[in-house]
């Protein structure tokens, strides 16, 4: 089952919004219609009324990783689950590909969604996906950019759990903010000894007189 794929629902949703930015992009029904990536036959179920919808489903996944990204393992299992609940999968075997070597089906596991409406099934794939990824991998796993104001969620793959940034982009700014704060951090404690010592020069000198 590609858990990867699934888990990155929750994350295309999440990441429409980046509230520290006051952006938002999800603001039509092609927007929504978008974060259904290939799986166009699901995105054209989606409607002006999934708008709505897809804007609360999103609170609540980004509330699941600000769970997460606080240490609050518990939290971030109940808020998941309270999204399982409500919105169920069932998991379908499908052929849609072929052996190298015959042409016999290739079976994969999928989660079949047999929603009421656009958001019920993209909100029950990125739910389920989510959960794989976090049972799978460990709450820790799910994280919220460091990098000041992005806060946009990741999963973390990475072989020492390493991950602090969504992407590369916000690493570096990152990386360059350090720097320079560091910097001026140098340059004042440098101006400060200099005061220091101009200081203690004129009280010698005051003390010579």
């Amino acid at each position: 089952m590609e858990l990867a794929y699934y888990s990155d629902y929750a994350v295309r949703l999440v990441n429409s919004e980046e509230p520290g930015r006051g952006k938002d992009s999800l603001t039509t029904v092609e927007a929504v219609r978008d974060l259904f990536g290939a799986n166009r036959s699901a995105a054209r179920r989606a409607t002006d009324a999934d708008l709505t919808r897809f804007r609360g489903v999103r609170a609540r996944l980004r509330s699941v990783f600000e769970a997460a990204d606080g240490g609050d393992e518990t939290l971030a299992v109940d808020l998941l689950n309270s999204l399982l609940l409500e919105f169920p999968v069932s998991p379908q075997i499908s052929g849609h590909d072929h052996r190298d070597d015959d042409d016999r089906p290739l079976w994969h596991m999928h989660l079949a969604d047999h929603p009421s409406n656009a958001t019920a099934g993209y909100a029950a794939i990125a739910a389920m996906g989510l959960a794989f990824h976090l049972t799978e991998y460990g709450v820790d796993r799910l994280g919220l950019c460091e990098a000041s104001p992005c806060r946009n969620a990741y999963l973390d793959t990475s072989t020492n759990r390493s991950r602090r940034y969504c992407s590369d982009r916000c690493a570096t700014r990152a990386n360059v903010a350090a720097y320079r704060a560091r910097k001026r951090a140098e340059a004042d404690r440098s101006d400060s000894t200099g005061r220091s010592a101009e200081k203690a020069h004129e009280a010698t000198a005051t003390t010579d007189r």
